[in-house]
């Protein structure tokens, strides 16, 4: 069945704000009669956010088609639970929506199968395609990445700085509260301390030829790992990280201008331009003398391993979600820099979207596998030991490690 040849469908203006009432909302009423053979109809769980945006592509995908999308609004937040629970019994959807490190779970499960992106793989971002991606196969049509990027107040800094040493330097000498400020919290938060963890050339994982991580090289022990737990060590007893400083505080400060720099994503924005501040995107700057490479979270779009509709949905997919048109419109309502590189050419007009998705561009997807969770159970809180000087920074970090390593094994 083919329901579409031409990849560029133009829908015309979408309102991203109008209400969308939606039937069978609850955690899969009326999905089953989309697995019945021969069906019609296409289901698609989608969240609040995106669910005006789709239904003028589900309505464009049936005129054109004749095969219904029936779309059901889920909490964003259970979504990845309740696929896992209900795609085995039949009665899921054909798509959902979800985040990219959500991948690993959904195949140990059997609850996804791959798409064919065909010849637009290459009209994505390759960092979306490659966090869509799990054991050399493609699970997920992306529209969206986000990372976070040093945030800059101009009045304050009115330079972007090259290195850590001179982002200090320059907060410094700026006589504000904080030199810089990066949320760190009472368990430390491995995210947004990562891009400094890879300046010292310590990722998490290893990766394989085909670029995927490879859960068999865990890295950040390496001496790099070492390297990089002395340093928090000396940037907690100087101060500059405080796990006193939570998200709020962060931003606070930063809001109040009691700091010329925050580490952030483009969530932080709209609240220091509402506090007339100028603000500039930046890369983060190195500590270790390698790049300092942020996490980017893709979200995009799965098909269940159980849809009898499989290439329906996969047109649905590639020829309408993963249009320019669509890709903009989606970007409208969350403000997430498009996967799709002519949507993100399109919307790069805007500063600030452009310098995300450019330091994102230059990041790493977070790892999709299934070990990571073993990684998050011990790396924040050791972090915070470290920061706050209970122990000897090398000796807790590698502790750490083989904890990781054996959780990982276990």
């Amino acid at each position: 069945m083919r329901v579409k040849t031409n990849p560029i469908l133009a829908i015309g203006a979408m309102t991203a704000v109008a209400a969308l009432a939606l039937t069978g909302c609850s955690a899969g009423g009326g999905d089953e009669g989309s697995k019945k053979e021969g069906s019609t109809t296409l289901t698609v769980w989608v969240d609040a956010d995106r669910a005006p945006v789709l239904k003028d592509v589900a309505a464009a995908f049936t005129k054109e088609s004749g095969i219904t999308v029936k779309l059901v609004q889920k909490d964003f937040g259970k979504i990845q639970e309740e696929f896992v629970q209900q795609v085995p019994t039949g009665k899921g959807p054909d798509i959902t929506i979800g985040a990219h490190d959500w991948l690993g779970n959904f195949v140990t499960n059997g609850v996804v199968q791959p798409i064919e992106l065909g010849d637009i793989a290459g009209d994505f971002q390759d960092v979306a395609v490659t966090a869509m991606s799990y054991e050399g196969k493609t699970y997920g049509l992306p529209y969206s990445t986000e990372n976070i990027a040093l945030l800059r107040n101009t009045d304050l800094a009115p330079d972007a700085p090259s290195t850590y040493d001179e982002m200090v330097q320059m907060g410094t000498d700026a006589g504000t509260e904080f030199p810089f400020l990066v949320q760190v919290g009472e368990e430390s938060d491995p995210y947004h301390l990562y891009p400094f963890q890879t300046s010292f050339g310590a990722p998490v994982f290893g990766t394989k030829d085909d670029g995927s991580y490879d859960s068999e090289q865990l890295l950040l022990g390496n001496d790099g790992g070492l390297d990089f737990a002395n340093w928090l060590a000396e940037q907690g007893k100087a101060g500059l990280l405080k796990t006193t400083v939570d998200g709020d505080i962060a931003k606070e400060k930063f809001v109040s201008g009691d700091s010329p720099f925050l580490i952030t994503g483009p969530w932080n924005v709209a609240p220091a331009q509402d506090a007339g501040i100028d603000v500039a995107v930046d890369a983060i700057p190195s500590a270790g003398g390698e790049a300092a490479q942020p996490f980017v979270g893709v979200q995009g779009f799965f098909v269940s391993a159980k849809s009898t509709n499989a290439l329906a949905a996969n047109e649905f997919l590639t020829n309408y979600i993963g249009t320019k048109d669509v890709q903009v419109e989606l970007y409208n309502v969350g403000k997430r820099p498009p996967a799709l590189t002519a949507a993100f050419e399109e919307v790069s007009s805007d500063p600030i979207t452009a310098a995300f998705g450019e330091v994102g561009a230059a990041g790493v997807p977070m790892p999709n596998i299934p070990e990571m969770g073993s990684v998050w159970q011990f790396w924040g809180v050791t972090e915070a030991d470290i920061i706050n000087g209970k122990g000897d920074p090398a000796e807790l970090w590698t502790t750490m490690t083989s904890d990781i390593q054996s959780a990982i094994e276990g």
